[in-house]
């Protein structure tokens, strides 16, 4: 179940190279899974904006954005106080019934939604290994916060500027038994060849209504099309075709 709801901006700031962290006070309800998204109205532009969940409180949705348009630049320019019409509740999320011992990997904007999944594992008794991948050390960021929940994390850059030189694939712990992801899809690739267990994707997709009404992002599953925006963003290892 989605709502559409005004959220006020209590924080907008730079946390690293064309990368803003923004707070949003409102209504949180709705968001019940980690790896649901929500899908931002911006004055000017016809679609909405999907941003992954990074964090949620009882009043208060923490998202992670990377300035790569007008509509994000747009958003990286707004100020504290002001107002935003957000629909949230959507997509599935991750299911974390399905690990023990869970290997989390975030590739660059796919990283916010691991912070909140592992805070959920957390509370499930889970302690998960926390894999996060960018192209250069000023790409970096949420190393720290993802140590404070007592994760073991494991950073890497393409360009050897910092953490492991390589690829997340590099980084493989050898004892994990499932694995949750969320990237570009050169990342999806190698994992599943990677990939010793099962796990699951979350997707990124260009959307239009971000609820499942208008098909724009369907794809084909080995049992049958599935809208990203409203069947995913997260899809089973068993079920993707590549």
């Amino acid at each position: 179940m989605y709502k559409e709801s005004i959220y006020k901006i209590i924080l907008n700031e730079k946390i690293a190279k064309d990368v803003y962290k923004m707070i949003l006070q409102g209504d949180t309800q709705y968001i019940t899974a980690p790896g649901q998204f929500i899908n931002i109205k911006l004055s000017g532009k016809y679609l909405r904006r999907p941003i992954s969940v990074c964090d949620c409180s009882d009043d208060a949705i923490t998202i992670i954005y990377k300035v790569v348009g007008k509509g994000t630049e747009q958003m990286s320019d707004m100020k504290i106080g002001e107002e935003l019409d957000v629909l949230t509740g959507l997509g599935n999320g991750y299911d974390i019934t399905k690990s023990t011992k869970p290997l989390l990997i975030g590739g660059g904007v796919g990283v916010p939604p691991m912070y909140l999944l592992a805070k959920r594992l957390i509370d499930d008794g889970q302690k998960p290994v926390v894999i996060i991948g960018f192209n250069t050390r000023d790409e970096v960021f949420y190393e720290q916060e993802f140590k404070a929940l007592g994760c073991e994390v494991r950073v890497t850059t393409v360009d050897g500027s910092y953490g492991i030189k390589g690829f997340v694939t590099d980084a493989f712990p050898d004892d994990y038994d499932y694995f949750y992801t969320c990237g570009p899809m050169p990342m999806f690739k190698a994992i599943e060849n990677k990939a010793k267990t099962s796990g699951q994707y979350s997707f990124e997709e260009r959307m239009g209504c971000g609820f499942g009404a208008c098909m724009g992002c369907s794809c084909k599953t080995k049992y049958g099309s599935k809208r990203i925006c409203k069947d995913g963003p997260v899809l089973e290892r068993e079920e993707i075709i590549w």
